[in-house]
């Protein structure tokens, strides 16, 4: 059950050049499964009230982190004059995009600012060393808009399990990528035992649909081994 908790900005990280991490002072345990999502309102503002993905994982004991991409929204510019110090009012947890422990390869197909709980969910499956085989394929117009890109690189040192594929509709020299979309070719090519894996898609709610089709009706994946997080928070 959801609980109202005011809360303390703890830190504020600039993940990208247009998305920002908040650090959340939580008094009391923690209590949620990596991958969920919390509400969050600012200045006593019901207006001022928006779903976000929880960042961190459960793992992360000192804080509660959730991250936003900043647009021109009254949320958004509300959102950015926040300082270290300041209150929110959040809700959580919420959401049922959460980890099957009991299967033993998963794969994620992301973009964007969807990336947000499954690093959540990422951090959690290297903190506990759970042994799952886990594939994430990462959308992006372009290297700057990688989100979490040193999160994910030391991860995958920690965890030689996990892996990580972007994919780019601009590259970079050096920087190692496919260009394009992710289409039936990319997955397959990136994720050979696709078949074997239960997969998780989060991003814009198009993207999630063109990859929920393209699992089901061009690489002929059950739904039963799909999760999907429709977030509307961008």
């Amino acid at each position: 059950m959801p609980v109202e908790i005011k809360a303390k900005i703890k830190e504020i990280i600039q993940r990208s050049y247009n998305v920002q991490s908040f650090r959340l002072e939580i008094p009391g345990a923690l209590d949620f499964k990596a991958g969920q999502f919390l509400s969050v309102e600012l200045e006593g503002n019901p207006r001022l009230k928006r779903y976000l993905s929880i960042s961190s994982s459960p793992t992360e004991k000192c804080y509660l982190e959730f991250t936003k991409k900043l647009t021109q929204s009254d949320f958004s510019k509300a959102l950015d004059n926040l300082r270290a110090g300041d209150q929110v009012t959040i809700w959580y947890p919420f959401g049922k995009f959460i980890l099957d422990e009991a299967v033993s390869k998963i794969a994620f197909l992301s973009g964007g600012i969807g990336i947000t709980p499954i690093r959540s969910i990422c951090r959690y499956v290297v903190d506990k060393n759970l042994g799952i085989d886990v594939v994430l394929v990462y959308s992006n117009r372009s290297v700057r808009d990688i989100i979490f890109k040193d999160d994910f690189d030391a991860m995958i040192k920690e965890y030689p399990s996990l892996r990580v594929a972007h994919v780019l509709c601009e590259t970079e020299p050096g920087f190692k990528c496919t260009v394009g979309l992710i289409n039936s070719g990319i997955i397959k090519n990136e994720i050979s035992d696709y078949i074997e894996r239960k997969f998780y898609l989060c991003g814009p709610p198009q993207m999630v649909e063109a990859m929920r089709k393209i699992l089901i009706e061009e690489l002929s994946l059950h739904s039963d081994r799909i999760i999907v997080e429709n977030f509307q928070g961008y």
